[in-house]
């Protein structure tokens, strides 16, 4: 590591802050009135942290807008400038031949001032890298980022600029050059992986649905990384109704070990919450409490490993009311130190908030869903009851299968033996 990052007070004992990134202009970040991404769940997420006083004394950091330089980190010259004149060209959905850049489409419709409010979900990721490098933060989490999906001349999957990958590759230019990346929405995180696929430099880890049964259809075991950097792309492919214990089991078969290997001096998660059993766009069957153990996992892993580094942004996650606003306090509790029970009351000044807004939807009562987290450990392959026909059986058998193939692939790059559950 250069010494600006050696020079970091979080070795020395400094003062440091966990901190959340936040601005309101996130909330411009709106597709359409009926779009699935809907910015009315960072707001209940804010609200909810707010009166549950996981925010209490913090002073949220503003986010400043990515530049036009920022972007070309990752994104071409041409496809910024389509970005800023898509509103110029009309609001409506385009003919599928009409579509420059994957502009206009009905995943991606263009809205008004989609480059200021996509360059403002940039910054907030950039502000949190920036905060972390300086040594005046350990943890930064912005809920408003993890647009893993966008290429870099192409907009993909409701992701217009690549918030996290930007901030990885300012990050490489200012005194880090091991960088781990975990994405734990339910779809893979392209994005981030095509932009740093030949970079050694950073490890991509992505615990996804399994890309037979869900868009972007990427992400099996085998995409392994290339050239130099064979050995840091790891994908952990997932099949739909994989619940809390068996994902968890997963993620603690490989991403531990990968990390240790890897040794990062900063950990980025992308922390997207389509993974949840209630959401529309996916098939897993996460709770909040596994999600919630998985926040806390990649945290004590960046503890472990990072000195703490750790810069957390949001994602998917379309249950907007239920889901979206619980997962992320946790998130963010996570990210303070400010762990929130489970069984914590939602207060009612928000539920009856909530309740003017959309009083057809059965609130939660608590802040978890009565998930069990407490996951079996792989103990190597073989493990799972083979030719069983009861369906634990067989959905230990999948998921083990799933583990055995992503270690094989990529754990012998890292120099560790993928048969060996110590490893």
């Amino acid at each position: 590591m250069a010494d600006q990052a050696m020079q970091s007070p979080l070795g020395a004992g400094g003062a440091i802050d966990d901190i959340v990134v936040w601005s309101a202009d996130y909330l411009t970040y709106r597709w359409s009135d009926d779009h699935p991404m809907n910015p009315t769940r960072l707001d209940l997420t804010m609200s909810l942290a707010r009166q549950l006083g996981v925010l209490e004394g913090i002073e949220l950091v503003a986010p400043t807008s990515a530049s036009d330089q920022e972007l070309l980190r990752i994104h071409t010259p041409a496809y910024i400038e389509a970005v800023k004149r898509a509103p110029d060209k009309g609001l409506s959905i385009l003919h599928p031949d009409q579509v420059e850049h994957g502009l206009g489409s009905e995943d991606n419709p263009v809205f008004r001032h989609m480059h200021e409010a996509s360059a403002m979900l940039t910054g907030g990721s950039l502000t949190a890298a920036r905060e972390i490098a300086s040594g005046r933060a350990r943890r930064a989490v912005s809920i408003g980022g993890g647009m893993h999906h966008a290429m870099p001349d192409w907009a993909s999957g409701f992701c217009v600029y690549n918030d996290a990958a930007v901030a990885i590759s300012w990050l490489l230019d200012n005194g880090f050059d091991r960088i781990a990346y975990i994405d734990v929405d339910a779809h893979h995180g392209d994005g981030v992986q095509h932009a740093f696929l030949h970079d050694p430099r950073v490890l991509t880890v992505s615990l996804h649905q399994h890309p037979a049964t869900l868009w972007p259809n990427t992400g099996w075991s085998s995409e392994i990384g290339r050239g130099a950097a064979e050995g840091t792309s790891i994908n952990v492919p997932l099949l739909p109704g994989t619940g809390d214990r068996l994902w968890l089991r997963a993620f603690h078969a490989i991403v531990p070990g990968a990390i240790a290997a890897f040794r990062p001096q900063v950990i980025v998660s992308q922390c997207g919450v389509d993974s949840h059993r209630e959401d529309p766009l996916a098939d897993l069957s996460l709770t909040v409490d596994g999600q919630n153990a998985a926040f806390l996992a990649m945290r004590d892993l960046a503890d472990a490993h990072s000195e703490g580094r750790w810069l957390a942004v949001g994602g998917g996650g379309y249950g907007l009311i239920r889901v979206v606003p619980r997962a992320w306090t946790h998130l963010i509790g996570a990210a303070l130190g400010r762990g929130v029970d489970a069984l914590a009351p939602i207060p009612d000044e928000w539920r009856d908030r909530v309740r003017a807004m959309a009083p057809s939807v059965d609130l939660p009562q608590v802040m978890g869903d009565g998930g069990d987290v407490d996951f079996p450990v792989w103990d190597g392959p073989g493990g799972a009851v083979d030719g069983s026909g009861e369906p634990a059986d067989r959905a230990l058998e999948r998921v083990d299968s799933a583990i055995i193939a992503t270690r094989r692939a990529v754990f012998p790059l890292l120099g560790l033996d993928p048969e060996d559950p110590r490893d």
